[in-house]
C-alpha cells in the first residue's frame, strides 16, 4: 500500500510546503507594502513643506519687487 501511495503523499507534502512558503512571502510582501506607504507619506509631507516654504519665499520676493517698483515710480 505504501508503494502505491507514496507519490501522492510526497506530492501532498510538497504542496503543503509550497503553500507555507507562499503564505510567508505574502506576509513579507504585505509588511514591505506598509513600509513603502509610510515612506511615501513621509516623502509627500516633506515635499509639501518644501513647496510651502518656496511659496512663502516667492511671495516675499514678489512683495519686495513691488516695493522696489513703487519706489522707482516716485
Amino acid at each position: 500500500m505504501i508503494r502505491t501511495w507514496w507519490p501522492v503523499a510526497v506530492t501532498v507534502i510538497a504542496a503543503i510546503a509550497w503553500l507555507i512558503r507562499l503564505e510567508a512571502r505574502s506576509i513579507s510582501n504585505g509588511a514591505e507594502i506598509k513600509r513603502l506607504w509610510s515612506q511615501r507619506r513621509e516623502d509627500m509631507e516633506a515635499a509639501k513643506e518644501s513647496r510651502d516654504r518656496m511659496d512663502r519665499r516667492l511671495d516675499e520676493i514678489g512683495q519686495d519687487i513691488k516695493t522696489l517698483l513703487r519706489g522707482m515710480a516716485k
